[in-house]
């Protein structure tokens, strides 16, 4: 065999060996992208899920955001409660949610609702909202419900949020911080 011929071959095998470590790198780069984007989902939900543990003591049952949203389209009769602050009611809110408020929580604003309907409260995560629905039991509501994971589990799973009765992509995230929860949506603190 020729010197020429043995280096063409050695040649042509570096070429193939490369290409092999450029398809693994690649392979290799996507796996870790995946990784990456689905650690940061399920630790946005691990964190909410911790929130919610930490600072709420259960004192208001919760109703997921798929039982919500089944109620929603089979058009159920029932009251939306936003308890979130007037500035982050007015970038978005859920379809039909009347205003409350938190720290500005009066009763004159639910007095006008039957004490026996079904009314399901949120906010962001669902901890303002707890506290305004035991207000509500404390005013004689009988039917209150918390939304799980709040506006934010609802803006994740890519439901539809409104503004002045259009729909929009906006959220507030209440602050910095807590934009770390949100996956989907365009953010505003």
């Amino acid at each position: 065999m020729s010197c020429l011929t043995r280096n063409s071959n050695s040649k042509a095998s570096i070429t193939k060996i490369n290409e092999r470590i450029k398809r693994l790198n690649l392979k290799h780069s996507t796996f870790l992208l995946v990784f990456f984007i689905s650690t940061i989902l399920a630790l946005g939900q691990k964190s909410i899920d911790e929130t919610l543990s930490k600072y709420n003591s259960g004192t208001v049952p919760y109703i997921s955001v798929d039982e919500l949203e089944s109620k929603i389209s089979n058009n159920q009769n029932i009251i939306l409660l936003d308890t979130r602050s007037k500035e982050e009611y007015k970038v978005s809110h859920l379809k039909k949610a009347v205003w409350v408020g938190y720290k500005s929580f009066e009763k004159s604003r639910v007095e006008k609702f039957d004490k026996n309907a079904e009314i399901i409260i949120y906010c962001s995560v669902g901890v303002r909202s707890e506290k305004i629905g035991e207000e509500l039991k404390n005013l004689g509501f009988t039917d209150i419900k918390n939304l799980y994971g709040g506006i934010f589990l609802w803006t994740n799973k890519g439901l539809p949020l409104y503004a002045n009765g259009k729909q929009t992509d906006f959220i507030h995230t209440y602050n910095k911080r807590w934009s770390q929860f949100i996956t989907k949506g365009k953010k505003v603190y």
